[in-house]
């Protein structure tokens, strides 16, 4: 009889065991909803179906500089995801490591060496000169009130021209099906869409954003801090005609 119990014991103690390694810890996520690169990772999470606790840092009062986040991350930027000892403090770092961290990740993040390093290429295009260009022009201009300034506007226009170009190439941005690269994009292409970038001039972008919103569960709802960019944006405009 005790032998019994004992084993009986054993099993529900395995069994209580594996369903916890069924049903990991989910990851804390630090965000700032109208930031693209929170919602890069906040869509890429969605695609993935990963499910994490959401902790919004208030960047308008500063809470990235508290000495409870500055713990954190000693950059005081976000996004920031913690998840069993690890602290990842770059949104396509944070993107990627969700996708290898689930099996159904290698559909957006491909093993394949060659189609990883297209993913990767575009990920470094997103990240070094499309969204960077963005991040020269409007931000002074809308938190500083810098006013507009031709050669970094010519610059950004010449990273979408870049963009249009590889999107003749293919539909989706590394190569014949969505990946990270696309979700890293559209967190930028959307941006500008609401600062009202004219993008009448890229067919292929145009229609690249709309497939790949469709792309996304959840689109409107994960991304709706983007909006924060069009009323800041319009106001801009009231204050400064352009």
């Amino acid at each position: 009889m005790k032998i019994c119990l004992v084993l009986g014991l054993v099993a529900v103690a395995a069994f209580c065991y594996a369903d916890a390694r069924r049903s990991p810890k989910k990851p804390d996520f630090y965000y700032f909803p109208p930031s693209p690169p929170c919602r890069l990772v906040m869509m890429a999470a969605a695609a993935l179906k990963v499910d994490m606790n959401m902790k919004m840092i208030d960047l308008m009062k500063g809470e990235q500089l508290t000495p409870d986040f500055l713990k954190i991350n000693p950059q005081h930027t976000i996004p920031v995801l913690t998840h069993d000892g690890l602290t990842i403090s770059e949104s396509r770092a944070i993107a990627a490591y969700l996708a290898n961290s689930r099996p159904s990740g290698e559909k957006i993040y491909p093993k394949d060496p060659k189609k990883r390093a297209m993913v990767d290429q575009m990920l470094y295009f997103d990240m070094g000169k499309l969204y960077q260009r963005f991040f020269d022009l409007y931000p002074p201009m809308m938190f500083m009130g810098a006013s507009w300034d031709k050669e970094k506007a010519e610059k950004l226009d010449e990273a979408v021209k870049m963009l249009e170009e590889y999107l003749t190439r293919n539909k989706w941005a590394a190569g014949n099906q969505m990946t990270l690269a696309d979700i890293s994009l559209l967190a930028s292409v959307s941006t500008l869409e609401a600062v009202n970038y004219d993008f009448s001039k890229y067919p292929k972008i145009m229609a690249w954003s709309e497939n790949s919103k469709k792309m996304i569960p959840d689109y409107e709802k994960v991304n709706e801090g983007v909006m924060v960019w069009k009323t800041m944006m319009d106001k801009y405009k009231q204050d400064h005609p352009m």
